[in-house]
């Protein structure tokens, strides 16, 4: 799984035209599932994106973590961190999973982000037309690929 995690100071999604689901400081996840991915990794990748210390503490260092400040995290089901643009102009998804895999992934992450200790958690919809709206705060912009755990121990 690929997760893009930014800071910010809010930001809302808008699902389908429908009403913002919108939160105050905190971070907007983009998550990806691979093909090849295991459902069993997320509450791993749930606990490293809610309890990453980016941001700041008393003396400016990035020490501290959105659960530790109350903060609210955006949660957006986005198969596009899988385009593989190595041929051609246009990207190929194949790499991305599909509704099979994807869809208990993406639920299991929100549960497991709803375990956290975050203020809250709001989402979008997997698969539906979806505009973000955010301000990313620093900017500060983490990228985290459970491939590069793979034969790792952390």
């Amino acid at each position: 799984m690929r997760a893009i995690i930014q800071r910010v100071t809010r930001a809302s999604v808008t699902v389908n035209g429908g009403e913002p689901r919108a939160i105050g400081p905190g971070l907007v996840i983009l998550l990806g599932v691979r093909e090849t991915d295991e459902i069993d990794i997320v509450p791993k990748l749930a606990d490293k994106c809610a309890h990453l210390r980016i941001f700041e503490d008393e003396d400016g260092k990035l020490n501290r973590s959105a659960v530790e400040l109350g903060y609210s995290a955006l949660v957006v089901s986005n198969f596009t961190l899988y385009g593989d643009t190595a041929r051609g102009k246009r990207p190929s998804f194949s790499h991305a999973a599909k509704g099979e895999l994807a869809v208990p992934c993406y639920e299991k992450f929100l549960d497991e982000m709803n375990r956290q200790g975050l203020q809250e958690v709001k989402h979008g919809e997997f698969g539906a037309d979806m505009q973000i709206d955010l301000v990313n705060d620093g900017p500060v912009t983490i990228v985290i690929d459970t491939d590069e755990w793979k034969g790792k121990t952390r």
